[in-house]
């Protein structure tokens, strides 16, 4: 229920108000009051707002994954390098345009060709992180080895952004503050896919996530074969991940923390029910978050990676220090 409502106020705030019963006829059947209304809705606010719920789902979900997984709370759906590898991809394609024919940079530089970039990086890193995962027991290991890639992308997008005019710089950190108000309903499709895809892998490791919640010796004493499950829920993540950073951009808070909101509100460890818990949270608050981000009444929209960290962070302290004073 609180996710409809959300929704509903989604699609009805923003620089040009929409009353609620326009937008209930829009979406069910009949038509708004107006025909600019129908088109705003149809075309551009209900796009955007089911990107918000698959990328509040989809990083969420990965968010507890690898918390679970390397049994680290500040462990988030980055943390294996795949955002520093889309990163790197679309700084490859952005900032590196200039060094490549006419011909080329100039489909690179569309938003399909950033797309493609972005899959490709991630994509990459996720092909060494398996490479790697083979080779190591410990899976403290391999969240070392993820921090390890992503610093040594990072260096390679400084290396980029030193040789950068400012138009490119302009244009990539445009693209590092998240957007999800740009994708056609072809692109939604190729989202959702990878995100329902994600989501039934996720859904295979979550027996294999509550034996591994109480230690990896504990899951093999139960007779979990740990490489198999470690290679579902890491290739889980990565569609999950790379798929979301691909098409909006990397954002912040939302897999870091939603998962610890949904362990303080249900308090359980169960990922049966922690599964649709941070779920049904990470799509509300996404939705509320790029409501925000529309600043009702304002000519301008703001970057939903600054309000995702700023409403979320302190909720998050705040449900932490009362939990504390409770106990």
């Amino acid at each position: 229920m609180l996710l409809l409502v959300t929704l509903l106020m989604n699609i009805s705030m923003g620089q040009v108000a929409i009353p609620m019963k326009d937008v209930f006829r829009s979406l069910f059947g009949s038509h708004a009051s107006k025909e600019t209304w129908e088109y705003i809705i149809i075309n551009f606010r209900l796009p955007k707002a089911i990107t918000a719920i698959l990328v509040g789902i989809g990083l969420s979900i990965s968010g507890l994954l690898m918390q679970t997984l390397f049994r680290n709370p500040l462990a988030g759906p980055y943390v294996l390098g795949l955002s520093s590898g889309s990163s790197l991809g679309v700084a490859f394609v952005i900032l590196g345009a200039g060094f490549l024919p006419a011909i080329f940079s100039q489909f690179l530089l569309s938003s399909y060709g950033i797309i493609l970039a972005s899959c490709i990086g991630s994509s990459l890193v996720l092909v060494m992180i398996l490479i790697v995962s083979q080779r190591l027991r410990d899976t403290m290991s391999i969240l070392i080895v993820g921090l390890m890639f992503s610093s040594f992308t990072s260096a390679i997008v400084s290396v980029f952004t030193y040789f950068s005019s400012a138009e490119q710089l302009q244009k990539y950190t445009f693209w590092s503050m998240g957007s999800i108000g740009n994708l056609s309903w072809p692109n939604i499709s190729i989202l959702g896919i990878c995100t329902l895809l994600g989501l039934l892998f996720s859904l295979l490791s979550l027996k294999s996530l509550d034996a591994l919640l109480l230690g990896e010796n504990y899951a093999k004493s139960m007779g979990l074969n740990i490489k198999k499950a470690r290679y579902i829920i890491i290739f889980a993540t990565s569609i999950l991940a790379g798929s979301i950073t691909a098409f909006a951009g990397p954002i912040a808070f939302i897999g870091l923390a939603v998962p610890h909101l949904g362990k303080l509100l249900f308090q359980t460890s169960n990922h049966k029910i922690l599964f649709f818990a941070t779920l049904l949270i990470g799509s509300i608050i996404m939705l509320f978050c790029d409501t925000i981000s529309q600043m009702p009444g304002f000519d301008f929209t703001l970057p939903i990676n600054a309000i995702t960290s700023i409403i979320g962070a302190p909720i998050v302290i705040w449900l932490i220090i009362r939990k504390k004073s409770i106990q």
